[in-house]
């Protein structure tokens, strides 16, 4: 859709650009088959973090209100990056696997697929 500015010489700029972060940057993180989270939640992360410590400390941040969340076999995990499925390994750091600023993850959970089987 296009759109016109007020003023001719308007110059617009996305204020989510990597210059604005630092070293620091978002990853955005999707459950798949979980829609009571209806969008992927974003979370402010460096580089160096790995993969353990994403698990441990972001994720139950953002997604242990499900009942699922606890029953989760890590080991299990179903990953994908950018639209590629991916290997995560607990030691790997999101840099080298990677991840950059803006990334999406998703995650699917085989044999769990939402409240009751529902999806939700």
């Amino acid at each position: 859709m296009a759109v016109t500015a007020i003023t001719p010489d308007y110059q617009g700029y996305a204020r989510d650009q990597q210059s604005h972060y630092g070293d620091s940057m978002l990853l955005y993180i999707g459950w798949d088959e979980h829609l009571l989270f209806c969008s992927a939640k974003a979370f402010l992360v460096q580089p160096e973090m790995t993969v353990s410590q994403m698990i441990q400390q972001l994720l139950p941040a953002g997604f242990a209100q499900h009942p699922d969340f606890e029953q989760i076999e890590w080991s299990k995990v179903q990953w994908n990056l950018n639209g590629e499925a991916v290997e995560l390994n607990p030691d790997d750091t999101l840099g080298a696997k990677g991840f950059d600023h803006k990334s999406l993850l998703r995650f699917k959970t085989p044999g769990l697929n939402g409240y009751k089987g529902t999806g939700v």
